[in-house]
């Protein structure tokens, strides 16, 4: 018996082991292609490839045996190394934080997928709201959001008489109102051409900025690409860098009342997010909230978000405005388990413009809507 479980332990090891070199080289940016889709294939491929060649040769022919340990390997990287490895791609938190009590954190053990959020296509083709509908949790649930499976929203959260009663009007002043970001500068178009900002999702943010400005807004646009460090592309702690970013600036400008993050989207290669408004083909948007919990462990200390009500009432409100004035314009409000750096103000707003398989001027003529709806919710 001693011998059976060291021969078990042995494999164990040699599977762990390849595991790690796999997560190692991801974490070197050796083979960072996709975190998500990438790591977990080549992972399952290993792990598979080691279980059903390895055990046979120690004497387990029970295929039921092989799968059991497949299965158990699989979902410690699954739940476990992947999800861990996301947040650190995210976040940046320290990882000596998460890994002194020698454990993974468990809010941890939920998947950052976009598999959902790519399905949110289409929004409500209804354009005018009775009171009782927008005060029914049902109603919000079915025509307004879309809750990602990671996540939750509470009843008491969805609650239409404070989201849609909340004043979002700005005060006047001679400093900045408003402030524009990438965290995901760099996210470009199906036209874009290399090497050129006016062609990503930050030239959109310059557009928007101009359509604010002609109303009269002050907008204050950082042209920052927070995924790009010494001259390549790196994801890795995008949200970490542009959380110092927005600091510095807020520090500069404290009267600033509207933060909005502008990102494109990653959908399937074969879906297509346009609408036409004014005659145009136009990038239809999604607004995107953070909820700071996972729906299998609950609320997430590192997180801590004391805007989250104000920050989903903006989308909210920006939602009902888009429904009721162009129809198709938006898809429904995303509901998701992190912060996504929406903490900074009450009205802080995550917006995704279209996805990779739009054009540069279908993102670019979403802006003017855009920024009648924020006109029409912010004075």
């Amino acid at each position: 018996m001693k011998k059976k479980w060291m021969k078990i332990s042995s494999i164990f090891f040699m599977i762990l082991a390849t595991t790690s070199i796999l997560l190692i080289g991801i974490q070197k940016k050796e083979i960072r292609q996709d975190l998500k889709e990438g790591c977990v294939n080549q992972t399952v491929q290993i792990v598979k490839y080691t279980v059903k060649e390895m055990l046979p040769q120690y004497g387990y022919q029970d295929q039921s045996n092989i799968q059991l340990v497949y299965s158990i390997m699989k979902r410690i990287v699954s739940n476990e190394m992947i999800p861990y490895l996301g947040y650190l791609e995210n976040y940046g938190i320290n990882s000596q934080e998460l890994i002194s009590e020698n454990a993974v954190p468990a809010f941890l053990y939920s998947e950052d997928d976009e598999t959902s959020e790519a399905k949110n296509v289409s929004g409500n083709s209804i354009t005018t709201f009775t009171e009782k509908q927008l005060y029914s949790r049902s109603f919000l649930r079915k025509y307004f959001i879309q809750v990602d499976s990671t996540t939750t929203i509470t009843d008491q959260e969805l609650d239409g008489r404070e989201l849609f009663r909340k004043n979002l009007q700005l005060n006047s002043q001679e400093s900045p109102q408003i402030l524009i970001f990438h965290t995901h500068g760099s996210e470009a178009y199906a036209d874009s051409r290399s090497g050129k900002q006016s062609d990503t999702v930050t030239g959109v943010g310059e557009q928007l900025t101009k359509e604010l400005k002609k109303m009269g807004f002050r907008v204050y646009h950082d042209t920052t690409s927070y995924d790009v460090r010494a001259g390549r592309l790196d994801r890795s702690k995008a949200y970490y860098y542009a959380a110092q970013g927005i600091e510095r600036i807020l520090k500069k400008y404290p009267q600033i009342q509207v933060i909005i993050d502008l990102h494109r989207d990653g959908v399937a290669q074969g879906t297509r997010l346009v609408t036409k408004i004014d005659g145009k083909k136009t990038a239809q948007i999604m607004f995107f909230n953070g909820m700071s919990r996972t729906a299998t462990n609950g609320e997430i200390s590192y997180l801590k978000n004391p805007n989250k009500l104000w920050n989903l009432a903006f989308s909210m409100q920006m939602q009902k405005k888009a429904y009721e004035n162009y129809p198709g314009f938006t898809r429904k409000v995303y509901i998701k388990g992190y912060r996504y750096n929406l903490h900074y103000r009450k009205r802080s707003m995550l917006v995704e413009v279209g996805a990779q398989t739009n054009t540069v001027s279908e993102a670019y003529n979403a802006m003017k809507p855009l920024a009648k709806l924020l006109s029409m919710v912010l004075k």
